[in-house]
């Protein structure tokens, strides 16, 4: 058996329900990975840029991230990694409950990879 790399994830998730949720989706997927959870944009850019508790941080594989952030926006925190050259080819996926169309609109126009809505329960 060859040793397969662990994909390392950045989960950027206020919502400790959806954190959850999404972690248990990677748990059942075919990739294995390394998942690292963050609850706000501050702490984001923190882990991102090595700062503070994070200095030891993998870089990421992968980013998922949520608009509706305490602290820095979503937004700030895409525009952030796509501003940087040793960051803005990490493939970034926006999951979030926003589905207006500015925002759909804006996240493509930062580079996001991938723009999904949250299914919201009635």
């Amino acid at each position: 058996m060859e040793n397969l790399k662990l994909i390392e994830i950045l989960l950027v998730e206020d919502n400790l329900g959806d954190a959850r949720l999404t972690q248990e989706a990677l748990k059942e997927g075919k990739v294995k990975n390394n998942l690292h959870i963050v609850y706000d944009g501050a702490e984001a850019t923190d882990f991102l840029f090595k700062r503070n508790q994070y200095q030891n941080a993998p870089r990421p594989d992968l980013i998922i991230l949520d608009l509706n952030l305490p602290k820095k926006s979503g937004m700030d925190v895409l525009a952030e990694i796509k501003d940087d050259d040793t960051m803005k080819r990490i493939p970034v996926i926006i999951l979030t409950s926003s589905n207006v169309e500015e925002d759909i609109i804006r996240s493509y126009n930062l580079h996001a990879n991938c723009y999904l809505a949250k299914q919201m329960e009635l």
